[in-house]
């Protein structure tokens, strides 16, 4: 079968300055990947490169050459597991990259077959989930004022980022403003292990659900150590990047935050699921500041997660890309009318 494959790269504006404890970020760089068969049906992916997992726009392009070449040696997209052994083989990081393909080699096949990808995989679409939407750090004020808009905007489901001298007062103002909300709060690794339990033990009267990535992912003991005092659940991200990490976070924390752009692919996002299940964790599957057409694939996933926090295309200015619906933050999988991942660059 002959494939013809193209990439592009997009900077992509957000709808305002999004803050965590690492800093701010006012756009973000995706790069789309294109992978058409012989009869003209086109897969689409992208790769959404963070810095902090040491990928740029300009490394993903770098190895896309390579990885797309892949594809076309093997010519059949139907071959998955061959074309993500072979992608590794060759590249061996750069995981957005390798993700890109693999999601474009997925929505292929699911479009070649007519159907949606939850039911390639034989996923339940009325077993769908709400995704969280964040409130990105400022003034207490300011995040207050989010909160309002987005519970007027029927998001009932929201994530916190904290890591300030402040993060119980934020915390208090959010509650007050959304009392109904369920609430999860994100760290982003800003806390000592000490910081985390005392500050976590502050937090507990606000009823959250968990907190994510308390301590750095460079200190497994200190994140073991929180956990072991915490009155609240912990949530590992940084901490948990591929399969590998599973069984090492397993006694560490209640709940595995995958990311697509993290681990390199939907198969290995599919093997950790199953990993973290057998080591009797929760699962998250989280996002980086992407478009829909990263996001729409991973909506797919939501049949097989306890929580989605599937909101980076929600923060953008503008998106290229259309995905799947998300009316009140739900991911509507039955409401689809295309096949494959649903996503389509207008």
């Amino acid at each position: 079968m002959s494939l013809e494959t193209t990439f592009k790269r997009r900077s992509l504006p957000l709808d305002r300055p999004f803050t965590i404890s690492r800093g701010t970020t006012t756009e973000t760089e995706i790069v789309t990947v294109e992978i058409v068969d012989e009869d003209g049906t086109v897969g689409l992916g992208a790769a959404a490169p963070a810095s902090h997992y040491g990928e740029t726009a300009a490394t993903v392009e770098a190895v896309l050459p390579d990885l797309l070449e892949v594809v076309e040696d093997v010519g059949d997209p139907h071959q998955l597991a061959r074309i993500e052994r072979r992608m590794r083989e060759r590249v061996n990081r750069n995981p957005s990259a390798r993700t890109a393909v693999s999601i474009a080699v997925h929505d292929l096949v699911a479009k070649r077959l007519e159907i949606p990808l939850y039911r390639y995989w034989g996923l339940d679409p009325a077993e769908t989930l709400e995704t969280s939407f964040t409130i990105g750090l400022d003034d207490t004020e300011t995040m207050r004022e989010k909160t309002e808009a987005a519970v007027d905007a029927g998001y009932g489901t929201l994530k916190v980022k904290l890591g300030t001298d402040r993060d119980v007062e934020i915390v208090r103002a959010i509650r007050e403003t959304a009392p109904d909300a369920r609430l999860f709060v994100d760290a982003n690794e800003a806390w000592t292990p000490r910081e985390a339990v005392e500050t976590i033990d502050r937090l507990a009267e606000f009823d959250l659900a968990f907190v994510e990535q308390p301590v750095p992912a460079e200190n497994p003991d200190g994140l073991r150590f929180v956990y072991e005092r915490s009155p609240i659940p912990i949530a590992a991200d940084e901490s948990c990047v591929t399969v590998a990490d599973i069984p090492r976070i397993a006694d560490r924390c209640d709940v595995a935050n995958l990311k697509l752009m993290k681990c390199g692919g939907l198969r290995e996002a599919r093997r950790m699921i199953h990993a973290a299940r057998a080591h009797g964790l929760e699962v998250m599957l989280g996002c980086m500041l992407e478009s829909n057409a990263s996001i729409a694939p991973a909506c797919h996933l939501a049949p097989a997660l306890d929580y989605a926090d599937l909101d980076g295309a929600l923060l953008l200015a503008d998106d290229p890309a259309e995905g799947v619906g998300m009316p009140d933050g739900r991911i509507d999988l039955e409401g689809l009318d295309r096949p494959g991942t649903a996503a389509v660059i207008e």
